[in-house]
């Protein structure tokens, strides 16, 4: 029998369609065609939406590799472990392992930093978060003299938010950019243009430049710590709505900050692509800074090598989420050229570490120290003036901030003891430290919003053209 009515979107929604863009040419082939109700079935069969994947009823397993060893770490595993309990519910979650560096970053069900989440056929964009490879670089200067690696680089790099002016700008690669143009998450112009001027800048919060010694062959080594800048934050955007549409379709049940794009789709293996490219991006970002500082000096770099913990891993059908953890395993590192970087805080080593895979490390390390306390917990839980903090805190480095106003919440009482993270690295075997470098300063953004450079030179620029129409 025909349809005498008009079929209208609520007709579809109650039959237990969603809605969407392709809803309207529905309607309009339904009702010019009045197909009858068996005809307009048959027709709307491939727009039918599977049954909604449903939460896992259990936890996945994951191993932690974490102790708390006083009543304020206490409350920071605890927050862990419950944060993992929930998100390892999540449909596409198969295991997961949390560091000794490990703690929350928001309501239980949020990856905690330190946290690694192994997912089958899927990327879940919410698990390596806007600061998307987030890595380290170490650069061997030889003999160089620390402070001048530290003058120079100083010189040379930039902290901050926002990036280069056109005359300060490093050659972008034309190579990268026809990659970028070609990868439909990155060919914007907000992002291109991230791309450039963000290239040579390490933002702000925990990133820096780290210089010190190696404890075992003497040598000056430069580090720097940063990732991908505004150019990976808005790939981070565009991953997230486009998880957030397959979550409303797949597993509304998911939390949205846990959406995923499944990979077997054009938009996964598209934003698998764009993960790659922005790593490529990122790795360069280092690459400028060490380079351009080595030429300025005159020196030739004697090693280099670096690595992410702040990024997504393939293994087959499975993808391993570190959200701040390092890779040992090579198998996660296609272009590996030496060991891995571990920073704990400015005024401890940069650990230099190997190591195997295991079933509870499954093949990570710690990223670093990891905080128990949030910035302003710790703001409030100090005494003194900002400066006492600060010079009894940096006693016999070379601290710097690039906004030239310290920031205490990057002082090392900021962060988790290091030996203990150590001790518990040699507990769960979550790698071996072949070499450390040993701090003799670094430099920092510092509280940027009160007088970066970038700040003051515009805000002269500012001032002379007012004298100037004065």
């Amino acid at each position: 029998m025909k349809n005498t009515t008009e079929i209208t979107g609520h007709t579809l929604i109650e039959l237990g369609f969603r809605s969407g863009k392709w809803m309207k040419e529905a309607l309009i082939h339904i009702n010019e065609n009045n197909l009858s109700e068996a005809e307009m079935l048959a027709y709307l069969e491939p727009f039918k939406l599977p049954d909604p994947i449903a939460l896992l009823e259990k936890a996945a397993p994951f191993s932690i590799n974490i102790k708390a060893e006083n009543k304020l770490e206490e409350e920071n595993v605890s927050s862990v472990v419950e944060s993992m309990n929930v998100l390892m519910k999540t449909p596409t979650l198969v295991q997961g392992a949390i560091m000794p560096d490990a703690c929350p970053t928001g309501p239980a069900g949020i990856i905690p930093v330190g946290g690694i989440a192994v997912a089958k056929n899927a990327i879940h964009p919410g698990m390596h978060s806007a600061d998307i490879c987030c890595s380290v670089m170490l650069t061997d200067f030889g003999k160089t003299d620390p402070k001048a690696v530290l003058d120079a680089a100083h010189s040379i790099t930039h902290f901050g938010p926002g990036g280069r002016d056109r005359n300060t700008q490093f050659r972008f690669p034309m190579d990268l950019l026809a990659e970028i143009e070609a990868n439909f998450f990155l060919n914007d112009q907000k992002s291109i243009s991230a791309a450039r001027s963000h290239l040579g800048t390490q933002g702000d919060g925990n990133h820096f430049l780290f210089v010190g010694t190696s404890k075992k062959t003497g040598n000056t080594m430069l580090v720097t710590h940063h990732g991908s800048r505004g150019f990976g934050a808005n790939l981070f955007s565009k991953g997230m709505k486009v998880a957030e549409r397959f979550r409303r379709e797949l597993s509304p049940d998911t939390k949205k900050q846990n959406a995923w794009i499944p990979f077997d789709t054009e938009e996964g293996s598209s934003y698998w692509e764009a993960l790659q490219i922005i790593r490529k991006w990122t790795k360069k970002n280092h690459e400028v800074l060490h380079d351009a500082t080595l030429e300025k000096l005159g020196v030739t770099k004697e090693n280099r090598y670096w690595n992410e913990h702040n990024f997504v891993f393939k293994d087959g059908d499975l993808f391993y989420h570190a959200k701040g953890a390092t890779p040992l395993d090579p198998k996660f590192m296609p272009d590996i050229t030496g060991p891995r970087l571990i920073p704990l805080n400015m005024s401890e080593p940069v650990l230099i570490v190997e190591g195997a895979t295991t079933k509870n490390n499954l093949g990570f390390a710690p990223h670093g120290a990891g905080r128990n306390m949030s910035r302003t917990q710790h703001r409030k839980s100090k005494t003194g003036t900002i400066q006492e903090i600060f010079n009894e805190e940096t006693k016999g480095l070379d601290v710097r901030f690039y906004s030239k106003e310290i920031d205490i919440t990057e002082l090392p009482s900021a962060y988790k003891n290091a030996t203990t993270v150590r001790t518990q690295m040699d507990q769960y075997d979550l790698g071996t430290v072949i070499d450390e470098v040993m701090p003799y300063g670094c430099i920092m953004a510092g509280d940027f919003k009160k007088n970066a450079p970038w700040r003051v030179k515009r805000e002269k620029k500012r001032l002379a053209k007012l004298n100037k129409r004065g």
